[in-house]
Formats: structure tokens, sequence, C-alpha cells
């Protein structure tokens, strides 16, 4: 079935790191018209696909700045929309400082089962660096709200090889993550991205051997805690591994609504310009322009790709029911000529190690 996004660009405040699409300080009217301009493209894709969705993930931004009415509205059209069972995986994102009460209420009266928090850190003087606009005792508020409003499946960010960061600090993360009951964990190291504050006026980082300490000990630290790592960033206790992103890791479709949000339908990609008043215009997606000379849209070298940033890695019989064909030797005697600390190669397939991961594209383009 289909995987749904909805973008939603509103912030508070931006993050000093951030280079997702989302404006602050946008009013109660935009997020009506914004609002209205979803309802009438999710009529529109539901007429064109007639398909059901199984997994719907609000992103942003901060979804829940929608407000509970709001929200209430435009998850029961998306839930019309494309026939979405009650046996869905539906998350939204949130802020941990800002007032959810009323709004998890509403998330969870219209089938909201998955709360993703952007806790970052647990550590008060990281989250300021950070432009976090939460405390830790913030979180603690949070996740109570969260259990009152009957949702248990919670996932939280962490921000590795940030400014000041220590192993000591990524263990205190592991651990009071598990005392909060978080289900899932996304552990993601600290990119500069082109074009954010952090770019113009960069904090003091950890350089690559210290990010590549920070990276392990999350993987070491989320282990012991019973976090299995499925992904490259992502961890997860059995069975709450997040439904919908494994559908972009397994090339299997999605649709993507909002300013800047992203498709993958019949092998073609597509996405919205990032831009809110195109979008409230009405603007239809437009195809993505990928080199071909580089990774061809839906080949055997992209689903490569894709499948080697799971710990499942890309097997022999995936490969098989994906092309009906085994899998090239060649890439089978070049990942075998690998270190085996960072690639493990055997019948079932290829596989990357942690080590791996952090050097995943060099390990890319010696395989391919």
């Amino acid at each position: 079935m289909l995987g749904l996004y909805l973008h939603v660009p509103f912030c508070a405040s931006k993050c000093p790191y951030c280079d997702f699409y989302s404006l602050a300080g946008q009013t109660d009217e935009d997020k009506d018209r914004y609002v209205q301009a979803m309802l009438a493209s999710l009529h529109r894709w539901s007429t064109q696909l007639n398909t059901t969705a199984d997994t719907v993930y609000l992103g942003g931004g901060t979804p829940s700045l929608l407000g509970a009415h709001r929200l209430v509205t435009l998850l029961t059209a998306a839930r019309d929309a494309f026939r979405v069972p009650d046996t869905a995986e539906i998350t939204m994102e949130a802020n941990p400082g800002d007032d959810l009460d009323e709004v998890l209420a509403a998330f969870s009266s219209v089938g909201g089962n998955r709360l993703s928090l952007g806790v970052q850190s647990v550590n008060d003087k990281h989250l300021h660096t950070l432009g976090r606009r939460h405390t830790v005792l913030d979180v603690d508020t949070a996740v109570a709200v969260t259990h009152r409003a009957g949702i248990e499946n919670l996932s939280f960010d962490l921000m590795l090889s940030t400014s000041g960061q220590t192993s000591a600090d990524v263990h205190a993360a592991a651990r009071r993550f598990a005392e909060w009951g978080a289900r899932h964990v996304s552990a993601y190291l600290l990119k500069i991205e082109n074009g954010t504050p952090y770019a113009e006026a960069p904090p003091p980082l950890p350089d690559e051997d210290g990010a590549a300490t920070l990276y392990l000990e999350a993987v070491a630290a989320l282990s012991e805690r019973g976090y299995a790592q499925y992904e490259i960033s992502n961890f997860a206790y059995p069975g709450f591994e997040s439904r919908h992103n494994l559908k972009y890791w397994n090339s299997q479709p999605y649709l993507g609504i909002g300013p800047a949000a992203h498709s993958f339908l019949d092998g073609k990609r597509l996405y919205y310009p990032r831009s809110l008043s195109a979008f409230l215009a009405g603007c239809e997606p437009l195809p993505e322009a990928p080199d071909d000379t580089v990774i061809p849209e839906s080949s055997p070298e992209e689903f490569v790709m894709l499948r080697l940033r799971l710990t499942e890695g890309l097997t022999e019989t995936g490969y098989r029911a994906r092309f009906g064909a085994p899998m090239p030797r060649a890439w089978l005697e070049k990942a075998r000529a690998l270190p085996s600390h960072l690639v493990i190669t055997d019948d079932v397939g290829i596989r990357l190690t942690p080590e791996g991961f952090l050097v995943s594209d060099a390990i890319l383009t010696h395989i391919l």
C-alpha cells in the first residue's frame, strides 16, 4: 500500500542547523489557507490514484502547531481520501516544549498512534546551543501528556556530533530515552547545511574521528538498552521500526503532499517546490531531474543504494524478487574484497556493519 506524507511547513522558530523547508511567524489565516490547499490536493490525488494508504506521516516543520481543529480536519480528510485502515501507522512530529495536551488528544481521536519528538539531547546546555526551545524537563512533561492521550508508540530524535558532546552524553541520552519509554530512536550526525546560520558561523564541532566515535558509541549505548539498529540512523525495539520510513528504503510507493514534499509513484520521483505561496496557489508537483549517468531511477543500482542503508542489507532473495534475476556476481566479489569489519558478504547477500555505515558512500562507489 501507499505511504502518505503530509508536509507542514510551520515552526515557532528556526533552529540554526535546520535545512528543512519551514517558516516561522505564520498567522492563523496562513494555516487555514494551508489546510484548505491540502484538502484540495488530497482530493485530486485520491481521485487520480484510487488507492489505499497504510502509513500516514505528518512531518515538518512542526505539525502540532496546526492546532487541534485543523489537525482533525486534515487527518480526517486524509483517512477518507486514501481509505486508511484502523491498523495504519499514523505519525506526527512535535516539539517537546510546546503545549501538547489538546493537540495530542485530538491527534489520538482521529487514529494518531505514533509521536516523533525532537528531543535531540538530554543536556540543557547543548539544547541551548542547538537553538532548541525546550528543556529536559519539558520532555518529561511531553511524555506524560503523550501517555495521557493514549499514545504509547514514541520515537525520539538524537543529534550526534554536536558542540561539546561527549560519549557520556550519548550514553545518558540512551538511558533517559529508555526511561521515558521511547520505542524508537533516530540518531543523526549533525551536518552543516548551506544557507543555515550554522554554515555562516559554525560552532566548534568534533572532527571526523570524533564524530565517528560518537556514532559508534550511540550504536552501542542504544543496543545496551534494547534498541536494535535497522538503518544507518534508526533504532527500535523489535516490532517498532518505522513502517512509513521503511517504504523509502524498500523502494515502495509513497505520496508526499505540501511544499518541498517528495513522492515515488510508478517508479518516478516527483517533488513540490520549496514554496508555501506556490502550494497555496495550487501548483502541481514537478518531476525530479536525476542525473542518470550516476544512478538511474528505479535501477538495480538505486535499489542497492537504498537497501544498503538497512542493516538487513541487499539480499539475494530480495534482489531476485525485485528484478527477476540473480544479483550480479561482480558486486559480490567487490564486496568480499572489502574488510570484514566494514562489510559482511555471505550466502544471504551484502550488508554493512556500523563501521561500514560511516563510509557507506565510498563502499557504494567501490561496489557499483
